[in-house]
């Protein structure tokens, strides 16, 4: 088994920890990670071995030449190419918004089993971090508004209106993070001068829908939450002309992460028009930046607010984020050790084989076939 290291942002720091590795002692398998696996958590080679004696530290190549490999997020094409046919790749790959990804994976021969696909006997999401999403988005999204409330005079205390579009897990854990001024007692103090508590309006799509009534709630709005979940990632939610009701003061927090792909078979946008992309090294994004820049010429961005972004929201706290993850994880893992690529089905008696069968391409394929294309929240 190859273990990778992600080199992204400077701020994606995401590995396994020492104590992942502790599980697979008794297991038939070598392991090998990545020179400078950890370091950036603050963990050491020792660290590892002290867990694992069997460890080997080899070149970012090598990692990706071994029988199953493991990363978080997804690698580069590049990357893919190093594989060998018949390997394993589990990772986050995210399907249902990767076309080119797909037909990449299939062309190179590779048995792909996407973390965020995985489900349990309920199709209920097995490795992902609700929390770590929600929160640190809310919470970055209050720290933007307490900034700017410090800025602003106040004639009349009025409570924070929030306003989520999306109503899934995603959703309702914000909802729930939102009346806690994002968990944030610094925030809390300093809007409890200002302002009288939190509304938090969760807005279904027979209302999104409605443009009228989606102008009366936007000129309310303070914080503006996307935890949509779109049939059709061709077509925003919400049109940049109706941002233009928005407070001056008001802050877009996009959780969905949803990135733009122009030039695909079929493009794709983010539910918000026009807003633009964060990443772990640029989260807060304001009126004027560059980044406003890079928002596709063929869609609206004139109306501009402070928009709190980012492609991977567990990642801004990485150590609990991967421990998490590795705890969802290992009895996966160790499925993958067990079975052959062709051993995981529907029909097998075994609960995490037939989670792992959810998580291919082929599962993908015969669902969207049938039922057609039904997109994800990113939750990385």
């Amino acid at each position: 088994m190859g273990f990778p290291r992600m080199h992204k942002e400077v701020n994606e720091r995401r590995d396994f920890l020492p104590s992942f590795f502790d599980m697979f002692k008794n297991e038939r398998v070598q392991i090998f990670l990545e020179q400078g696996y950890g370091s950036a958590l603050g963990y050491t080679k020792e660290d590892y071995l002290k867990n694992n004696n069997k460890i080997i530290f080899v070149a970012n190549r090598e990692c990706y030449e071994k029988d199953i490999v493991v990363v978080l997020r997804s690698p580069e094409f590049e990357e893919i190419e190093y594989m060998k046919e018949g390997s394993t790749l589990l990772s986050m790959l995210h399907y249902a918004t990767r076309a080119t990804r797909v037909e990449k994976l299939k062309e190179k021969g590779i048995f792909a089993v996407s973390m965020d696909s995985i489900r349990n006997d309920f199709l209920e999401r097995m490795v992902v971090n609700y929390e770590g999403t929600s929160e640190n988005g809310i919470n970055v999204a209050f720290t933007e508004l307490t900034k700017n409330y410090e800025n602003i005079c106040i004639e009349e205390r009025k409570p924070v209106i929030v306003s989520i579009m999306g109503m899934g897990r995603v959703g309702l854990t914000a909802a729930r993070m939102a009346g806690k001024y994002g968990n944030n007692k610094v925030n809390e103090d300093i809007l409890q001068e200002k302002t009288s508590g939190v509304i938090v309006k969760m807005l279904p799509r027979n209302i999104t829908h409605d443009k009228k009534q989606m102008i009366k709630i936007l000129k309310k709005t303070d914080i503006l939450v996307d935890a949509t979940t779109r049939g059709d990632a061709t077509k925003y939610v919400v049109s940049n002309e109706l941002l233009g009701y928005l407070k001056e003061h008001s802050i877009i927090l996009d959780l969905t992460a949803d990135p733009y792909l122009i030039g695909e078979d079929s493009d794709q946008i983010k539910a918000i028009e026009g807003i633009p992309h964060g990443t772990l090294d640029k989260k807060v994004i304001y009126p004027g930046d560059d980044e406003y820049s890079t928002v596709p010429k063929c869609l609206n961005s004139n109306n501009q607010r402070t928009v709190v972004s980012c492609n991977a929201w567990p990642g801004v706290k990485p150590e609990a984020c991967m421990d998490l993850y590795g705890k969802q994880l290992i009895y996966i893992v160790q499925n993958l050790i067990g079975y052959s690529a062709g051993d995981f089905d529907l029909c097998n008696s075994d609960y995490f084989n037939r989670a792992i069968y959810r998580g291919t391409i082929e599962c993908f394929e015969k669902i969207t076939d049938d039922y057609g294309n039904e997109m994800v929240n990113v939750v990385i």
